[in-house]
C-alpha cells in the first residue's frame, strides 16, 4: 500500500512516540504555567495539549500563576504595592484584587477546557476540572523588619483529597491562593505551589512551562540536563554573563531552577522546564526521546544504574559496532550474563545509550575499566565522562589504589582524563594472564586517591 511523504511520516512519528505514551499513562504530573501564558493568543494550543495528555492516561496537576493579571486589577483599584526579593508585599486592601485575578484566570482556564466544539482537538475531550481548598497557608512574616502581610507560604498539602480527584479521572486546578485554618486567605508564590504539591503527590514529574527562550548557557544553548548543583549555580555560570536574555528572565529561570532543586530533593525525580514559546513544547519534551526543554533530576546522571539480567540485549546492540571496529574485545551472551553485575548502564527512555564494567583485583587493590561505550547520538553531552567519574567512584568505594583500561583507539581520551600510559607487564597478574599481545592493546592505568 503506498502513502504519502507526510503520511509516512505522522505514521513514523506516532509510531516513534508509542513507548512514550505507555510510559507515561498512570503517572502524575504537575504542570506550572504563568499568567503570561493564559493571556497569550497560543493558550488554546497548550490546553488543547494538557487534554491530550489527560487522554492518554496522565494524572494531571494545574497550577497557574496571575502575575499579569493582579497588575492590571491593582492598577484599576488604584492600588500601588512593591516587590522585595521577587515577592509581592500584599497588603490587606491588594487582597481583594488578587481574588479577583485568582478567580477570573482559574475560570478562564476552566472553560478552555470546558470546550468541546467539532472539528477542534477539544472534540469530545469530557475534560473534568476540580478545584478547592487543597493548600493550607501561613503568612510569610516579618522579614528584615519587612511585613509581607497577605503573602504567605505553603503550610500543607491534602495530598490525599487531591489523590481522590485523581483517581476518578478529574484534573485538578491550584490557583496561588491558600487558605489558613483561621479562614485568612494568603496570596502564594504559583512555583511554591507546584512544588509543594509536587512534593505531596510524590509527583512522577513537575513541569515548568516557562516564559523565556528557556535554560540556555552563556552561548545561548539549551541545556538539555543539570543536575541539582549545575541547576543552583546556573545564574553565576551562565546567567549573570548572558547577553541573549534580560536580568529579568535571568532571576525568573534561576527562580524556577531554585524550585526544580527543591522539589527534586523532596522525592520528585524529574522536574522538566520547557518554553512557551515553542509550540507543543509540552508534548515535545514528554513523547520524543530528547525533548525540547532541560531536565532537571537527583539522580548521579539520568538512568544510571547497575546492570541486569536483562540488559544483556540492550548492551549487546550499544557494543556490537564497537567490537566490528576493533575498539572493543568481542563478549560472548553468556560472558556478558556471567559479568552483567559487574556492569553500569545509563538507561534514557527504555534505551540502554551507554555502559561500562569494573573488575576488581582485591590482591593487589587494583581494579580494571573495561567495556565503556557510548551511543554515538549521546557522545557529545557527557555521558561516557560521568560514566567513568561513576565508575572510579566504585572502585574508591572498593578500597582500590590502581585503575587500569586496555584501548586500541581511544587512547587521547582517557590521557585527558588522568590515566597515563603503562604496560602488560603492570598489570594485576590474572589479567596479565589474559592479556591479547595480538591485540597489542595500549595499558592505561590511573591512580586512585
Amino acid at each position: 500500500m503506498n502513502k504519502t511523504p507526510d503520511t509516512n511520516e505522522h505514521v513514523e512519528w506516532f509510531r516513534n512516540s508509542a513507548p512514550y505514551i505507555h510510559a507515561h499513562r498512570g503517572k502524575t504530573v504537575v504542570v506550572l504555567f504563568g499568567g503570561e501564558a493564559v493571556e497569550n493568543d497560543c493558550f488554546p494550543h497548550l490546553i488543547n495539549d494538557i487534554a491530550l495528555l489527560g487522554s492518554l492516561g496522565v494524572r494531571l496537576v494545574l497550577v497557574h500563576g496571575a502575575r499579569p493579571q493582579i497588575e492590571r486589577q491593582l492598577e484599576t483599584l488604584d492600588i500601588k504595592t512593591r516587590f522585595v526579593d521577587g515577592l509581592r508585599i500584599t497588603t490587606t486592601d491588594a487582597m481583594p484584587g488578587v481574588e479577583q485575578a485568582a478567580g477570573q484566570v482559574r475560570m478562564t482556564i476552566e472553560s478552555q477546557l470546558s470546550m468541546g466544539l467539532p472539528n477542534t482537538p477539544m472534540a469530545y475531550a469530557s475534560v473534568r476540572v476540580v478545584s478547592g481548598n487543597f493548600v493550607t497557608a501561613q503568612p510569610y512574616g516579618i522579614r528584615d523588619g519587612i511585613d509581607y502581610c497577605q503573602t504567605g507560604n505553603v503550610r500543607n498539602v491534602d495530598a490525599e483529597a487531591i489523590e481522590k480527584q485523581l483517581n476518578l479521572g478529574n484534573v485538578v486546578l491550584a490557583s496561588p491562593i491558600g487558605y489558613s485554618p483561621t479562614g485568612e486567605i494568603f496570596n502564594l508564590r504559583a512555583e511554591d505551589v507546584a512544588t509543594d504539591i509536587a512534593i505531596a503527590l510524590h509527583a512522577d514529574k513537575l513541569i515548568f512551562v516557562m516564559e523565556t527562550v528557556g535554560v540556555i548557557n552563556d552561548r545561548g544553548e539549551l541545556l538539555h540536563q543539570l543536575n541539582l548543583p549545575q541547576a543552583e549555580q546556573w545564574s553565576r555560570n551562565h546567567g549573570q554573563s548572558n547577553k541573549k536574555i534580560s536580568k529579568q528572565e535571568v532571576r525568573d529561570t534561576q527562580s524556577h531552577l531554585d524550585n526544580a532543586a527543591q522539589a527534586c530533593r523532596g522525592g520528585v525525580r524529574r522536574v522538566h522546564l520547557i518554553s512557551r514559546n515553542i509550540d507543543g513544547a509540552l508534548l515535545l519534551e514528554l513523547y520524543t526521546r530528547d525533548g525540547v526543554g532541560t531536565l532537571v533530576t537527583a539522580d548521579y546522571y539520568e538512568g544510571l544504574r547497575t546492570a541486569t539480567i536483562d540488559d544483556i540485549g540492550g548492551i549487546l546492540e550499544l557494543i556490537m559496532p564497537l567490537e566490528k571496529q576493533g575498539a572493543l574485545v568481542k563478549r560472548s551472551r553468556e560472558q556478558l550474563e556471567l559479568d552483567i553485575r559487574n556492569f553500569t548502564v545509563i538507561e534514557r527512555d527504555g534505551m540502554i545509550i551507554a555502559c561500562a564494567a569494573l573488575f576488581c583485583f582485591e590482591h593487589e587493590k587494583a581494579c580494571e575499566l573495561a567495556c565503556l561505550a557510548v551511543h554515538p547520538d549521546y557522545q557529545e553531552h557527557g555521558r561516557g565522562n560521568e560514566l567513568m567519574q561513576h565508575i572510579e567512584w566504585q572502585a574508591r568505594k572498593q578500597h582500590m589504589d590502581e585503575m587500569y583500561t586496555l584501548t586500541t583507539q581511544t587512547m587521547h581520551w582517557f590521557l585527558e582524563r588522568g590515566f597515563v600510559e603503562s604496560n602488560p607487564d603492570d598489570l594485576p597478574m590474572k589479567k596479565k594472564e589474559l592479556y591479547n599481545y595480538q591485540r597489542k592493546s595500549k595499558v592505561l592505568r590511573k591512580h586512585l586517591e
